[in-house]
């Protein structure tokens, strides 16, 4: 555990570093990557800096317990079943589905004496963090909270030291207010009060940023300026945008190093000479695999030109396997992927390549021979897939893209934009994508690549710690 406190402290569900628990109790640590590694890392070369996580895993409880993680690393033991509470039945079962719009709202949500269990957990939760940030941090220090698991934490820290600089980044989309209002009312006024603890609170897209406004100004009749500074209770937050791009000298090393030219292979020999459709994804709810393959078989149906002339490649790595609504729809896509291949396949052609396990290297193989790139998203608040693709393809990709992924907002111009509800719409717009003049796509991609790249993971991060300390508009 950090025995110091520092001038810039970072919180986040997830920390830094993990420890796996052998057989013989040994831990192994497992440092991870990312923006908030490399930011932080950056702004630990001119000062000491600590990371606030939670103890996710039994080997990160086990060092946590024995006081074995890193010195700018304080990770909190949380009791397991508050963390599953706050963790699955409040953060990624509420809050999740609420800002990206994904109830079933005939029969869901129904909050009751569970939900309320599990939103007294969630309080815990940030209380956790609340209490350790306080203790973390030097006079004056800059915090830097991170997204909707810690929504509550700005205020609960504001009221332990007020003399602290509070930053909250929201990493998801934020839901309208008639959406939004589906939380209990006092839910609904906490969490925005949670946030507006904060001296700013940072947003992926201006999209994010207003809605998140007007929420302020429908549900707690804050006033809101134009320029996006919310003031309530006579405290003023001010809204940023920050768009996380992506990191293109990491991802063109990473494309060319060894194990991925094998993947890149043995796709290559699975697709032979045929077209390419992409898709990489969790098996996340909001990501609409399941549309995306229904658009690609309404265009096996009814453009007889391209049977036997594209492969439909679908990664799709399992996400949030404890939730039941996940396993269903993991098991949606199996299927799904399975119809389309006993309806068209041939025994020289099989229509789509679906795997449902995590490798990096394979993905970056199909981003390199990706002719088309489908991310078609019912709601993302960016996805960097729309952004990574662009910067590695080998020969130029079209990109499909909905108008709901956040990354619309700086990729849209030069994407083939659809509605994620519309089947047909999605199936033709693949149809103009596979068909596009090589020399379109050529300059089409290298717009994007420019576009995405433009505020890669270490300067997005310098940047909200900056606009935090330096007072940027």
């Amino acid at each position: 555990m950090a025995s110091t406190t520092a001038p810039v402290v970072l919180a986040s569900n997830r920390g830094p570093v993990s420890f796996t628990l052998g057989d013989d109790g040994t831990l192994t640590p497992r440092r991870g990557g990312g923006g908030l590694v490399s930011g932080l890392s950056a702004i630990g070369s001119e000062q000491r800096s600590v990371w606030v996580c939670a103890a996710l895993s039994d080997g990160d409880r086990a060092a946590a317990r024995q006081g074995l993680t890193e010195p700018d690393v304080r990770m909190l033991d949380i009791d397991a079943e508050t963390f599953a509470h706050a963790y699955n039945g409040i953060a990624n079962s509420t809050l999740w589905f609420v800002h990206h719009l994904l109830y079933d709202t005939p029969t869901r949500p129904a909050f009751d004496a569970r939900f309320r269990d599990e939103w007294a957990s969630y309080e815990a939760y940030n209380r956790a963090f609340a209490d350790a940030l306080a203790e973390s941090a030097e006079p004056g220090a800059a915090v830097l909270v991170q997204d909707y698991h810690l929504s509550l934490t700005p205020r609960l820290l504001r009221e332990l030291r007020p003399d602290v600089r509070i930053a909250h980044f929201s990493h998801t989309p934020w839901a309208p207010p008639d959406y939004y209002r589906l939380l209990p009312d006092d839910v609904a006024r906490q969490v925005l009060e949670g946030i507006l603890g904060a001296d700013r609170a940072g947003f992926l897209t201006e999209r994010w940023a207003r809605a998140f406004a007007d929420c302020c100004r429908e549900v707690l009749g804050a006033t809101v300026s134009p320029d996006l500074v919310v003031t309530h209770n006579g405290r003023a937050t001010r809204l940023g945008v920050h768009g996380l791009g992506a990191d293109a000298e990491f991802l063109r090393d990473r494309a060319h190093q060894p194990d991925v030219d094998a993947r890149l292979d043995a796709l290559r020999e699975a697709v032979g000479d045929r077209r390419t459709i992409v898709r990489v994804d969790r098996t996340e709810l909001s990501k609409n695999i399941v549309r995306g393959l229904l658009a690609y078989r309404h265009l096996l149906r009814t453009r007889s030109e391209w049977l036997n002339r594209v492969v439909h490649i679908a990664f799709a790595y399992p996400s949030r396997e404890d939730l039941p609504e996940y396993r269903a729809y993991t098991a949606a896509v199996l299927r799904t992927a399975q119809e389309i291949n006993d309806e068209f396949g041939t025994p020289s052609w099989q229509p789509v390549i679906l795997h449902v396990n995590d490798d990096f290297p394979r993905s970056l193989a199909a981003y390199r021979l990706a002719d088309v790139a489908l991310v078609n998203p019912i709601r993302d608040g960016m996805n960097l897939v729309a952004k990574e693709v662009p910067v590695v393809s080998d020969a130029g990709v079209a990109l499909v893209l909905s108008r709901e992924a956040g990354a619309h907002a700086e990729l849209g111009e030069d994407a083939l934009t659809v509605n994620p509800y519309d089947v047909i719409q999605t199936a033709e717009a693949l149809h103009t994508a596979l068909t596009m003049p090589q020399e379109e796509r050529a300059a089409r991609t290298k717009r994007l690549a420019e576009a995405s790249t433009a505020l890669p993971p270490t300067a997005w991060f310098l940047e909200q710690y900056h606009a935090l300390t330096e007072g940027a508009g």
